[in-house]
């Protein structure tokens, strides 16, 4: 990647021309968000009272683009990946299997799956709700970020939008809350059918190969810890 991103529309376009994007540096230089982003977009200093992150700020638009699914994706941190490759992207990360047939297998956490489970009954539902109904408070369970970060990295949640508090005067301020989902809830319960068939294996090559051809500086040993 040589260009900047300088707009939410460059970073759309960049999502769509290279299908991942994780958001900040990791070991494939060059290949994030921070790495292109000029300084004064990264963070711009307090405005009206307000902190102002512009590229924090585009997330839940680029979102509600319908055009990507965003999530802690790449090694536990977060990235968008785009509708084009996210079946692929699922495929492999889920090893073929639902949740359900993960659980049974034992590859899911029975308190992964509870959370799991709330999300879909709900559809999307947000960070303090959704620890409420899965009794992550004082005195309850613990582990909250590890859970749903968990669940992120196997592609069975993802994030839907930001909800940002509201001042007074209307202003928003602070961070925003994750609205979390699931990637059939955003997509459609149809959206992995291509993917399916192929095996997971298939769906890794398919993913190794493209992005070998988008970063040729970058070693298969890199791109498959990327790819997960």
């Amino acid at each position: 990647m040589n260009d900047w991103i300088r707009s939410q529309q460059d970073l759309v376009d960049r999502i769509r021309a290279y299908g991942f994007l994780p958001f900040f540096g990791n070991e494939i230089p060059g290949f994030s968000i921070e790495e292109h982003t000029p300084r004064e977009l990264w963070y711009n200093g307090s405005v009206d009272g307000r902190d102002d992150w512009p590229v924090w700020d585009w997330k839940g638009p680029v979102i509600q683009t319908g055009t990507c699914a965003y999530g802690k994706f790449f090694q536990k941190k977060a990235g968008y990946v785009s509708l084009e490759w996210l079946p692929d992207f699922c495929n492999a990360r889920r090893n073929g299997m639902d949740l359900d047939e993960a659980y049974e297998a034992g590859g899911v956490f029975y308190k992964d799956k509870a959370v799991y489970d709330a999300v879909r009954t709900f559809g999307a539902i947000l960070t303090p709700h959704l620890k409420y109904q899965c009794n992550f408070r004082k005195g309850g369970s613990t582990g909250f970020d590890s859970v749903v970060t968990r669940l992120q990295m196997q592609t069975y949640l993802c994030i839907a939008d930001f909800a940002y508090r509201v001042d007074r005067t209307g202003k928003e301020y602070g961070w925003g809350v994750a609205l979390y989902t699931t990637p059939e809830t955003q997509f459609g319960e149809r959206f992995l059918e291509a993917a399916c068939r192929r095996s997971p294996d298939e769906s890794r090559e398919r993913i190794l190969e493209h992005l070998s051809a988008l970063l040729p500086h970058a070693g298969e040993k890199q791109l498959r810890k990327i790819i997960g």
